[in-house]
């Protein structure tokens, strides 16, 4: 396994400019050694072929650096900072302050029906069990039982709001009803030619529930990109270019593989050890996953995105900074604050969710694995991200690995954990 050292800035009598005017301690990590012994661990072990873990600072400082990377797994790769990712999920509140952006300017609203951007989806049904229950609310269990379904029409108006929280009845074929996932991987909407194709495609299957029953993970936000293309009738790869990324020189987040760029192969751990994945092994809608041909134009808004560590590090500094970066504006304040406010899973006692970023409660301080507050994502890859808005920084951990290896589970609560102990011990003094 080869390491490369990490960085830890400590601004000795520094003190940082919060958006209120007040001063705020800078980040500083006493023992990186530490967290660096943390992540080796998980790649010695033989639980990932490799982790890069990097902190900034809301100013875009490198407040800490670290990778490892399995040499026997991936002899010749080079992985840092600047290495191209498939983030996956990652791309969801990408996709999300696209939206809100085109919400700012009048372009979309949060209440508009779905069906004013996509009419192909006005003649969707819901499939419900036989005694007219909702899939969407069944409890976990022998979930074969519930097959087959039965078809009731659709009886609220699905809205742009629906997509954005998960609640329009759009799902993965990862939802454990057969007569559900079956018939989404026979679709194969990963491969479609474009948004049109993966449109019809997916009309042609139900909703796993009535639009606003209930928080339903799945394929909502790729369909709200879709609305987001037709409201401007531009693809969402310019959307994303031209209203983002182009004017806040984010570099190193986009739709297509840079040219001259090969990306890391897919690995998993299914068989109890690292291996290459085999084709449709990562299927979540279908036997292929998406396409990153630059010349290929369906733009998946939930799934289809590809980053750098440093690239991801730079969009949530622009949440970080309610809707700014480096001085640009994106999102008014506002609209950041409603993306982190609570959404849905109101009554679970962990958080809650906002616009897809989970926001933890007390139970993950009490637990040592963080700070109530954070927001939080990752990707089906093994990527992931947070932001802490207390101690002003970002956190981005980026791998490719998919159903990691029995005993290797639970990465991120452990640098986190690791990262904190000091944070709080450092606060404590």
């Amino acid at each position: 396994m080869l390491n490369f050292r990490s960085l830890s800035v400590a601004f000795a009598g520094l003190a940082l400019s919060t958006l209120s005017g007040q001063a705020a301690a800078a980040v500083n990590i006493p023992d990186p050694d530490a967290v660096d012994a943390v992540i080796d661990g998980f790649v010695d072990d033989g639980y990932y072929p490799f982790i890069y873990a990097r902190l900034e600072d809301r100013d875009g400082n490198v407040v800490y650096e670290h990778g490892a990377v399995n040499r026997e797994f991936l002899p010749d790769a080079a992985i840092d900072g600047q290495t191209w990712i498939r983030i996956w999920s990652m791309s969801k509140i990408v996709t999300i302050s696209t939206v809100l952006d085109l919400v700012e300017d009048g372009i979309l609203s949060l209440e508009d029906p779905v069906t004013d951007y996509i009419p192909e989806f006005t003649d969707m049904q819901v499939a419900v069990t036989a005694d007219g229950g909702s899939f969407g609310e069944l409890e976990r269990g022998d979930r074969a039982s519930a097959c087959p379904f039965q078809l009731a029409p659709v009886d609220t108006v699905m809205t742009v709001r629906h997509l954005i929280n998960h609640e329009a009845g759009f799902y993965y074929a990862l939802t454990g009803f057969p007569c559900l996932d079956a018939p989404l991987n026979e679709q194969n909407v990963a491969v479609a030619a474009d948004t049109q194709d993966f449109i019809d495609r997916l009309a042609r299957l139900p909703l796993v529930q009535q639009p606003g029953a209930t928080y339903f993970y799945g394929t909502n936000t790729t369909v709200l990109g879709m609305v987001a293309e037709r409201a401007t009738n531009k693809s969402l790869k310019q959307l994303v270019a031209e209203r983002l990324t182009g004017p806040l020189g984010i570099h190193g987040l986009q739709y297509g593989l840079p040219a001259g760029v090969e990306l890391l192969p897919r690995v998993s751990g299914r068989d109890g050890e690292l291996r290459v994945a085999h084709p449709g092994e990562l299927d979540i809608f279908g036997a292929d996953v998406p396409g990153y041909d630059p010349e290929h134009l369906l733009y998946l808004g939930g799934e289809g995105m590809l980053a750098t560590a440093d690239g991801y590090a730079d969009f949530l500094r622009m949440l970080l900074n309610h809707g700014t970066l480096n001085g640009d504006r994106f999102l008014e304040t506002a609209t950041v604050e409603d993306i982190y406010a609570p959404h849905t899973q109101l009554d679970n006692p962990e958080g809650h969710n906002g616009m897809n970023l989970w926001v933890p409660g007390e139970p993950m301080r009490e637990r040592g694995e963080g700070e109530a507050g954070l927001w939080i994502g990752g990707g089906y890859e093994g990527t992931h991200f947070w932001v802490d808005p207390k101690r002003e920084f970002v956190g981005v951990i980026m791998s490719q690995m998919n159903s990691v290896p029995q005993g290797g589970g639970g990465r991120d609560e452990a640098i986190r954990a690791e990262l904190y102990r000091q944070f709080w011990a450092e606060e404590a003094n």
